[in-house]
């Protein structure tokens, strides 16, 4: 009897100590707001992306008046880091809506393996996203290349590669 409590007792601490050792996988998006800088989609398993997501609002926020808008422009991500369902990158999208800095970051479809299908993708899960925070102004292309120009400075910085969707 004292033979088998031990025995279950083992096993227990042997169950217990293997689920706490995976890493937490999010099944829902995580949505982070920073009130008058940036609002942050990130789909399921892509919350590493983070920091450099975050990097980059500080950046653009250094060298752009966030005060008009632009359409949002998307990057295919490879971030060693970061582990987006079994795919070698992520996707991200990037927007300013009414001086706040708009970044959604979702996983390829693995049937849309080219960049046609990653674009769809992205812009789809970007549209959806801002669905509610329509565009009233466009700034156009000085925007436009200082976020692309911040996107890659801060890629460069962290040995990520970074690639523009078009």
């Amino acid at each position: 009897m004292g033979e088998s409590l031990l025995l279950i007792t083992l096993i227990t601490l042997i169950v217990i100590t293997i689920r706490r050792a995976r890493p937490v996988i999010l099944e829902n998006p995580v949505i982070i707001q920073r009130p008058g800088q940036y609002h942050i989609t990130l789909a399921p398993q892509l919350n590493r992306a983070q920091t450099f997501i975050e990097q980059i609002a500080t950046r653009f926020s250094k060298s752009h008046s966030l005060q008009s808008d632009f359409p949002s422009r998307y990057f295919e991500v490879r971030d060693p880091k970061v582990f987006a369902r079994g795919a070698d990158c992520y996707l991200l999208a990037v927007t300013l809506r009414d001086g706040l800095l708009y970044f959604q970051a979702t996983s390829p479809v693995k049937s849309h393996n080219d960049e046609s299908g990653h674009l769809k993708t992205i812009s789809e899960f970007s549209e959806k996203v801002l669905k509610q925070h329509p565009q009233t102004d466009t700034v156009g292309e000085p925007g436009e290349a200082e976020l692309a120009d911040a996107v890659q400075t801060v890629a460069k910085q962290l040995q990520i590669e970074v690639k523009a969707l078009t």
